[in-house]
């Protein structure tokens, strides 16, 4: 698989059991969950940093947070890895890092959050991943923008002011050496997740230089060659261990310079990132599987993300959605693991998607609408050993009777065509899924 790059490096990164599991979990976690109105409060309402903490900081303590709760809803869900904020834009850090008194360890709760997270994940057989923002609009270091942050929409003057003293190259010192923290003190790390670059034209915004991408890079290299990072850092000229489209689906699989690259689709429940009160829009277990089933019929993955209460519990509007997912996957897992894009001759049906495992060479097709008694797949024609559901195992008939051939439109069934015969009632589950026993 090409990495999309245009340098002659190549990764080190491991992405093989990234495109087996395909579905991992995402956790937006921080103070932002006390305003319980989107994790970038901060900037949206445009509160200044001393007024954020002395909201927030001085009383966060999450005393109904157990880890091993949040690891098994996402086990049952049939999620195979997650990534945890262990920083956002607020610069609010969940672990006991040596580098700033702005963490969880100085607050009421007074531990650090990521130790057992890590450990109660690893325990369901979870692979660990790190968000890590690149924006800190706490950091005294961090060079104030007109682009994001509490005093974004300040007059240019007053920005200045606040920026006096401000050196951006010791706020890159700070941020990797809390990356060196990330990659030595909680073992292997399979997901860096770095959020994000905004570079524009005329110099503005930030980027690589800002960042010291290139430097950064090879520390983590070092530290933990196998380790794979998003593609957020500006270094779109060097080898890309993954893209990551968010809040949006692909029309097809990800390419960089017309090569098809590692991908995965961060997206939400319902319009934040981060634990919002008052959100009604949250989307169905029908939908979210829809999502999920997309990403991989065009090769990728897709991280869903769950925002966390203060108190430190999952809510339950987000448990919903998870256990209606997991109820899914029981039965159904297969069409998802170890699955990717059906092969090229194959066309998929209306109101369907096809996921396809290349080892036990069996193709799933994902039924978003329900046929009335046949449903036809061009390029099958003598290709299907034998057809299923999903969902039980009980035998679909392949092919139709003289009777119903007869009354079919013309050229409605061409000599490539497998017809399958399904059963009027549709099967009582989200997403319906009959599995080919290819030849």
């Amino acid at each position: 698989m090409s990495q999309g790059s245009t340098s002659e490096a190549a990764s080190t990164a491991d992405s093989s059991w990234f495109v087996q599991d395909r579905f991992g979990l995402f956790i937006h976690w921080g103070l932002y969950s006390m305003g319980a109105r989107h994790e970038w409060l901060m900037h949206n309402e445009q509160i200044p940093v001393e007024t954020y903490e002395n909201r927030y900081f001085k009383r966060f303590d999450p005393d109904l947070y157990d880890p091993k709760l949040w690891a098994q809803a996402a086990g049952d869900a049939g999620m195979k890895y997650f990534v945890i904020t262990t920083k956002h834009h607020d610069g609010f850090c969940l672990w006991d890092s040596e580098h700033t008194d702005y963490k969880v360890t100085h607050t009421p709760h007074g531990k650090c959050l990521l130790t057992p997270m890590i450990q109660a994940f690893r325990e369901r057989g979870m692979r660990t991943g790190l968000y890590h923002s690149l924006l800190d609009w706490h950091h005294p270091d961090y060079v104030i923008d007109e682009f994001h942050g509490p005093y974004a929409r300040l007059p240019k003057e007053k920005r200045d002011e606040l920026n006096r003293g401000r050196d951006q190259k010791r706020y890159a010192a700070y941020l990797h050496a809390q990356t060196r923290e990330l990659l030595t003190k909680f073992g292997q790390v399979d997901v860096l997740w770095y959020d994000f670059s905004f570079k524009r034209e005329n110099n503005l915004g930030k980027g690589r230089d800002d960042w010291q991408s290139e430097e950064l890079v090879k520390l983590i290299r070092q530290l933990q060659p196998k380790v794979m990072l998003t593609d957020r850092l500006d270094l779109n000229d060097q080898p890309i261990d993954f893209k990551t489209p968010e809040q949006t689906q692909p029309r097809g699989w990800v390419t960089v310079n017309g090569q098809k690259v590692v991908w995965e689709a961060c997206q939400t429940l319902s319009d934040s990132w981060g634990y919002h009160r008052g959100e009604q829009n949250y989307r169905t277990v029908e939908q979210l599987l829809q999502t999920l089933i997309d990403c991989v019929s065009k090769g990728g993955n897709l991280l869903l993300n769950v925002g966390p209460t203060a108190r430190g519990e999952i809510d339950e509007r987000a448990l919903d959605r998870l256990s209606g997912i997991g109820r899914w996957m029981k039965r159904h897992a297969r069409s998802i693991y170890g699955c990717t894009a059906a092969p090229d001759d194959i066309q998929t049906p209306e109101h369907s998607r096809l996921t396809y495992n290349p080892t036990t060479k069996r193709l799933y097709v994902h039924l978003f609408s329900w046929p009335y008694k046949f449903m036809h797949l061009d390029g099958l024609a003598g290709r299907v050993e034998y057809a299923q559901l999903l969902n039980d195992g009980s035998e679909v008939g392949m092919g139709v009777d003289s009777w119903h051939a007869s009354h079919m439109h013309q050229g409605a069934n061409p000599s490539n065509t497998l017809s399958l015969r399904l059963p009027l009632t549709r099967p009582d589950v989200a997403v319906p899924v009959v599995e080919l026993f290819l030849k």
